[in-house]
């Protein structure tokens, strides 16, 4: 489409003005069509300026995101399809249909919010404008299913990462699958899991993450304005694309060595929940307990106020003694 390619050039020549007859040369159409493409974009909140016998632009510091956008950020071969709508239902019900019709892996398909995102054992994941939300489409074919929480530990030092690579600031994981800065959890992550019945392996995994790149406007509502941040304070120029690029590009540095030490040691050393007193969260109440270890397969080993030690696979915790903090 007109609206697509044209968006792309306009992306790569961010801040500079292309006119409308070098446009339209560019991509082989009238400058009617490229006017009409102008248009669609901006119906579609896309910051575009026309200035008469000068062209379009997007002004450097708009943060709208788009594929376009995202893709100029993304090395050669990195072998992602990326694709992004303004709003969805829930990233990982469309990409997990899409993994059953057949999808290879490599789809990653963002939005700017979610109308009905959720999060662990299916409860209500906020997801209003402002954030960052997307879904990866993996066929990891060699791992089992008890190795899918790789992909998840790596998901998390990914987003750590591309926080530090983009926002400047630290970032630490709450085991399992969370994300804090300075206390506050600014991302959630949500795995799920295809299982051939015939041998264990895994078919597809759609790997679902959401960010809070900035604050909703009046700020987190209820009670997640205790608990809820955010990675920018403010605008960031592309501050959405950039962040949206490093994370898939810090992720697939990990996904090719699922099996090498160096992925759970990265985990490990961003944890911040090690060497804290925590509450393992269970049907019977909170039990008070002290935070060990973190294995190769992503357990947690708790020691409880008993002297009992315990290995957890899944379940919740709270951090007891302090904030999460930066790593």
């Amino acid at each position: 489409m007109v609206k697509h390619s044209l968006l792309e050039l306009l992306e790569n020549a961010r801040g500079k003005f292309l006119s409308g007859e070098e446009v339209a040369a560019k991509l082989g159409v009238s400058r009617g069509a490229v006017w009409k493409a102008a248009e669609a974009l901006r119906r579609e909140g896309h910051p575009l300026e026309a200035v008469k016998n000068r062209g379009y632009r997007l002004p450097e510091d708009s943060d709208k995101l788009s594929a376009a956008g995202i893709r100029k950020y993304l090395p050669d071969g990195l072998g992602v399809r990326v694709e992004a709508v303004a709003s969805a239902p829930s990233t990982n019900d469309l990409v997990r249909a899409r993994a059953e019709a057949g999808e290879a892996e490599g789809l990653a398909l963002f939005a700017e919010e979610q109308t009905a995102g959720r999060g662990r054992l299916r409860r209500v994941f906020y997801s209003p404008r402002g954030g960052l939300y997307f879904s990866l489409l993996l066929r990891p074919a060699r791992y089992t299913a008890a190795q899918a929480l790789r992909v998840t530990a790596a998901a998390a030092v990914a987003v750590c990462a591309a926080i530090e690579d983009v926002g400047g600031r630290g970032a630490g994981i709450k085991w399992v699958n969370d994300v804090y800065m300075s206390g506050k959890k600014v991302c959630g992550i949500l795995t799920e899991a295809s299982v051939s019945m015939e041998d264990g392996r895994l078919r597809s995994v759609v790997l679902g993450v959401g960010i809070n790149a900035y604050a909703p406007p009046g700020g987190f509502p209820g009670a997640l304005k205790d608990i809820a941040g955010s990675v920018f304070d403010a605008p960031q120029g592309d501050g959405k694309n950039k962040l949206a690029a490093a994370v898939l590009r810090r992720f697939f540095e990990l996904y090719g060595a699922l099996d090498a030490p160096f992925v759970m040691e990265e985990y490990r050393r961003r944890s911040c929940v090690l060497g804290r007193e925590i509450d393992v969260l269970g049907p019977q109440g909170a039990r008070r307990a002290a935070a060990l270890g973190i294995g190769d397969d992503g357990s947690l080993l708790v020691r409880y106020e008993s002297g009992e030690e315990a290995r957890l696979y899944a379940g919740e915790i709270g951090i007891r003694v302090g904030a999460a903090g930066e790593a």
